[in-house]
C-alpha cells in the first residue's frame, strides 16, 4: 500500500482511467462538456456579472493576491473564460489577458463584457485549448498566471502537465471536491427513484497527491460554498434531468413527465428558486518563487 500510495505513475493511471471524474461523468451521459452553457449563457453571464458574482470573483482574486500576486502587469491566460468574470476582474486590475473560450453564446457575451475596457487588454481565442500547438504560439513559459476555475479542460494528469507548461511564475486551478448539492435535485429524485447519490472525491484528489508527488510547490484550500439561484420551470426541469443523466439515474421520458407534472404543481408561478454549490478545491501552484510567502506584520 506504502508503495503504491508514493507511485506516481499508479495515481497518473487511475486518475485517467476513473470514470467517475466530472469530465467522465458527462461524457457518459453524453453530453458535451464544451456545450452545455449554450442554453444557460445567459443567466449563467447575468448571475457572474451580479453584485453577489462579483464579490465571489473578488473573494477567490483576494486569495491569489494574499499570496504576494500582483495582478498589474501581468500576462494572464484565462482557460475556459466563459463570459469573462475573472477575465474581466485581472483587465481592471491591471492585466493582459488572454482569454480561451471554445463556446460560442459564452464568447459572444465574453466580446460583449470587454468592450469598454482598454483595448488590448482582453485578447480572445475561439480554439479549444485542447487543439491549440503550444510551442507554435509560443505559449509554452509564457504567461505569469495560468487560471483554470471550474473548466473540464483538466481530465487527467497530462492535461494538468499541458496547462503547467503555460505558465512561467503561477498556476491556480479549481475543482469540485465532492458531490455537487442541488436542493432541486434532491427534492425531485425519490420520484423518480430510490437509488442514492453516491459522494464522490472527485479529481481534485488526484491533482493535489500528483503535484505532491511531483515536488511541486503549491497552496490549497477546501471551501463549501452555495448559492441561490433562480430560473423558469422548462430550464428546471431540463437542469435536473441532466444532473439525472449525470448521476446515472433514470432520466427518460417517463422521469421527465413526473418530474414537470410535480414542478408544475409546486410552482405555480412558474418561477424556482433552489441552492446549489458543493465543497470546491482550490490551488495555487508556484513555479519560480517557491518559498512559502509571508505577509508583512502589521505596524503598531
Amino acid at each position: 500500500m506504502m508503495n503504491t500510495f508514493f507511485d506516481a505513475s499508479v495515481w497518473e493511471k487511475a486518475w485517467k482511467e476513473d470514470r467517475n471524474t466530472a469530465i467522465n461523468k458527462m461524457l457518459n451521459a453524453g453530453m458535451d462538456p464544451t456545450r452545455v452553457f449554450d442554453k444557460r449563457a445567459v443567466s449563467f453571464n447575468k448571475e457572474v456579472f451580479s453584485e453577489g458574482g462579483k464579490k465571489r470573483t473578488n473573494r477567490i482574486l483576494s486569495w491569489i493576491e494574499g499570496q504576494n500576486v500582483d495582478f498589474n502587469g501581468m500576462t494572464v491566460l484565462d482557460i475556459g473564460a466563459a463570459s469573462g468574470g475573472f477575465s474581466v476582474a485581472f483587465a481592471e486590475r491591471g492585466a493582459r489577458v488572454t482569454a480561451v473560450e471554445p463556446n460560442g453564446p459564452l464568447r459572444e457575451l465574453l466580446q460583449k463584457n470587454i468592450q469598454d475596457l482598454p483595448e488590448g487588454s482582453v485578447e480572445v481565442i475561439a480554439e479549444p485549448f485542447e487543439d491549440i500547438d503550444l510551442e507554435g504560439k509560443g505559449w509554452q513559459n509564457k504567461f505569469d498566471l495560468v487560471f483554470v476555475s471550474m473548466c473540464p479542460v483538466i481530465t487527467d494528469w497530462d492535461g494538468a502537465e499541458r496547462v503547467l507548461s503555460c505558465a512561467r511564475g503561477y498556476c491556480y486551478i479549481s475543482m469540485p471536491a465532492g458531490r455537487r448539492e442541488h436542493s432541486l435535485l434532491d427534492e425531485v429524485r425519490t420520484l423518480v427513484t430510490q437509488e442514492p447519490i453516491r459522494d464522490e472525491i472527485m479529481e481534485f484528489a488526484y491533482l493535489l497527491h500528483l503535484l505532491y508527488l511531483k515536488g511541486y510547490s503549491f497552496e490549497s484550500i477546501l471551501s463549501r460554498e452555495v448559492k441561490t439561484s433562480k430560473s423558469d420551470l422548462e430550464t428546471a426541469n431540463k437542469e435536473v434531468i441532466n444532473w439525472l443523466k449525470i448521476h446515472g439515474l433514470p432520466a427518460d421520458e417517463n422521469s421527465l413527465s413526473i418530474i414537470t407534472e410535480y414542478m408544475q404543481q409546486t410552482y405555480p408561478d412558474g418561477q424556482v428558486e433552489y441552492q446549489e454549490g458543493g465543497r470546491f478545491g482550490k490551488v495555487l501552484i508556484r513555479l519560480q518563487d517557491q518559498n512559502m510567502y509571508s505577509r508583512k506584520p502589521r505596524q503598531a
